[in-house]
């Protein structure tokens, strides 16, 4: 058997080459390249997936989660040193937006399970310097958004998706990004929706926030030289963002594909050294990552290596005992720590092959 690959972005994007090379053509010929119709294309299209009014392309995931607070702060629903709760094992990106925009994180335990906030978490976690609620849908899976929403109408706090690695998951029948008060989305090129650089967006239902975000995005003005925020130079790529015009019809098919792959590896992996994610609705997940628990990860890792399957750790430091947020370091947070002491993330994406799944399935449950 050959290596095979955790993540192969030159299979993953083979299928479409003779379409990005025509679209790449068709920018270069339409001679626009900053915010032209490839953009707005994007847009419009990515809004209606994901069932939202609107839809703000900008310059990568973590732009987008920090627009959405600056434009908050902006108008007057956040301030500075408001407080907002944030799962503390999720990828930093997450963190640093609230950090660099002025905001306090609130780290809390996410649920062991599902890997996500839970309402009781939240309750705990509650006072009254917190003003929003940023929920990460980690790995691709929703969940315990209803009771998160009612917690969050009641006590007048913002909702915000970090919705990174959740393109085209939901909840029942209500996709990531339509569910929050306003959501992040990167376009990174290891997402299920990757473009083949830097990308991201933010989708909402208000249309006076998309409106200062669009002028956010752009040194805080909508008509040149004429600046109305303090904004910044955050835009999708026009190239980039018609890469994704050609990907976003089939994001549902990727992602049943990712389905199909899970399901092979939740039903025939047996191996009680191998924790199993817990999926509370298969059809809703968006499989970004499939991570497994194991009590000596580092000897598991290895062995899957040795056998020519080639894994990834997301994620292996906490962000709570990182160097750069040495305040947090001496948080306590155990089910984060014991997480990220754990977890290790199998090949899951579509160029994998069947004879490939049957043979990860099959190493793995032989360790």
């Amino acid at each position: 058997m050959e290596l095979i690959h955790f993540l192969d972005l030159k299979a993953l994007n083979a299928p479409y080459e003779q379409e990005f090379l025509a679209k790449t053509q068709s920018v270069l010929n339409e001679g626009w390249y900053i915010l032209g119709e490839e953009v707005l294309t994007f847009e419009t299209d990515f809004a209606a997936y994901c069932g939202v009014s609107h839809c703000v392309g900008v310059g990568n995931g973590l732009d987008a989660l920090q627009l959405i607070f600056k434009a908050y702060m902006q108008l007057g629903k956040l301030q500075l040193g408001d407080v907002v709760i944030v799962p503390a094992n999720t990828y930093i990106a997450s963190i640093l937006a609230l950090i660099n925009v002025g905001l306090k994180p609130l780290l809390v335990d996410p649920d062991l399970d599902t890997y996500n906030l839970k309402i009781g978490a939240v309750e705990r976690a509650y006072h009254g310097q917190v003003k929003a609620i940023l929920m990460v849908h980690l790995y691709g899976q929703i969940s315990d958004v209803n009771e998160i929403k009612e917690f969050a109408k009641t006590h007048n706090l913002l909702l915000i998706e970090d919705a990174a690695q959740a393109h085209g998951a939901s909840y029942k029948g209500k996709k990531a990004g339509a569910i929050g008060d306003a959501a992040g989305f990167s376009f990174y090129p290891g997402k299920n929706l990757g473009c083949l650089g830097d990308g991201g967006a933010i989708t909402t239902h208000d249309a006076h926030l998309a409106g200062v975000l669009r002028a956010m995005r752009n040194y805080g003005s909508h008509i040149r030289y004429q600046n109305i925020y303090l904004g910044v130079n955050s835009r999708l790529d026009e190239i980039q963002a018609a890469f994704l015009n050609v990907k976003l019809p089939h994001l549902d098919a990727e992602n049943a594909k990712r389905s199909k792959i899970a399901y092979r590896y939740l039903t025939e992996i047996e191996n009680h050294k191998v924790l199993l994610p817990k999926i509370e609705d298969r059809k809703a997940h968006s499989y970004h990552l499939f991570v497994v628990r194991v009590a000596d990860r580092m000897r598991f890792q290895k062995y899957l290596q040795d056998n020519m399957i080639e894994t990834s750790i997301h994620y292996i430091t906490p962000p709570h005992k990182q160097k750069a947020l040495a305040t947090f370091n001496d948080w306590d947070l155990p089910v984060t720590e014991l997480i990220h002491q754990e977890v290790l993330s199998l090949p899951l994406n579509s160029s994998l092959t069947e004879e490939q799944q049957r043979y990860i399935i099959e190493v793995v449950n032989s360790y």
